[in-house]
């Protein structure tokens, strides 16, 4: 495996070169990680796909008339669509892997604290990244019912497989990396990249990238996905805040008195 470690020059700087290594290392970590979640997913591809397809497969039982389910038209479309699947399966087991590779290289160096930072970080990303996930899976069900529920009375509603899963992927996927922008905010503020004052008085340009972000991120063109996706990252972010606000406080009743003095004074230090 190739080394993480980070070379630096005498005055503690990276050179370009040595940071695209870290990132192709990194990335290559990541990856490795990601197919082999992916054979898990290739093996119990039935079960996943099964699973995904339920919300199609409730909507035929309660429908007196008319067919609901995936269509494939294309000759390749079954194996991409069980290769697609693999890999998103494999995307959510190795979670814990590249959430640490990539906060390892948005940290700018590693010492003990940013050590310890790292794995409080992935300890909390990954619980939160899979909590989104779920409750994404959870609400899929509604989202079918409602966007298929306009359909009239005895008309067939089959979809094509690659588009329905592009749908429920992007969907799950999404609600997953929102559910992430508390532990990212509040890891950014420990290290004191981010104060809890920058934050708040930035709500207004994260509030339109939280919207342009659910925009991207919603599958379907109608506002009241995007809405649906858009309200719990506001929350999130300002629930970030508050706690930035106590980490901020904490910081200030542990600093010494002499780091308040002004430059020109001397300092009881």
């Amino acid at each position: 495996m190739p080394s993480l470690r980070r070379k630096r020059d005498p005055e503690g700087r990276m050179s370009l070169g040595d940071h695209l290594r870290e990132l192709r290392n990194r990335i290559m970590i990541s990856a490795s990680a990601i197919l082999v979640g992916g054979v898990l997913g290739w093996i119990y591809y039935e079960r996943v796909i099964d699973a995904l397809t339920r919300p199609l497969k409730d909507l035929q039982a309660e429908r007196t008339g008319g067919v609901v389910n995936i269509n494939f038209a294309g000759m390749t479309d079954a194996f991409a669509l069980q290769l697609t699947t693999s890999l998103f399966v494999g995307v959510i087991v190795a979670s814990p892997i590249w959430l640490f590779q990539l906060w390892g290289f948005i940290v700018p160096g590693l010492t003990k604290k940013e050590k310890l930072i790292a794995r409080l970080f992935v300890v909390a990303a990954v619980p939160l990244f899979l909590a989104g996930c779920f409750f994404a899976f959870v609400m899929v069900p509604k989202a079918v019912a409602v966007l298929l529920g306009f359909t009239p009375d005895g008309a067939y509603n089959l979809q094509d497989g690659a588009q329905y899963l592009n749908f429920v992927l992007k969907f799950i996927v999404a609600f997953g990396c929102a559910f992430l922008l508390p532990v990212f905010l509040v890891a950014l503020n420990l290290v004191g990249v981010l104060s809890a004052r920058a934050m708040l008085k930035g709500w207004r340009p994260a509030v339109m990238i939280i919207l342009v972000f659910a925009a991207i991120m919603t599958p379907t063109p109608d506002a009241y996905t995007m809405l649906f996706l858009a309200s719990p990252m506001v929350a999130l972010y300002f629930a970030s805040v508050g706690v930035a606000f106590l980490l901020d406080r904490r910081k200030k009743d542990h600093e010494p008195d002499w780091l308040d003095v002004p430059d020109d004074q001397a300092s009881a230090l």
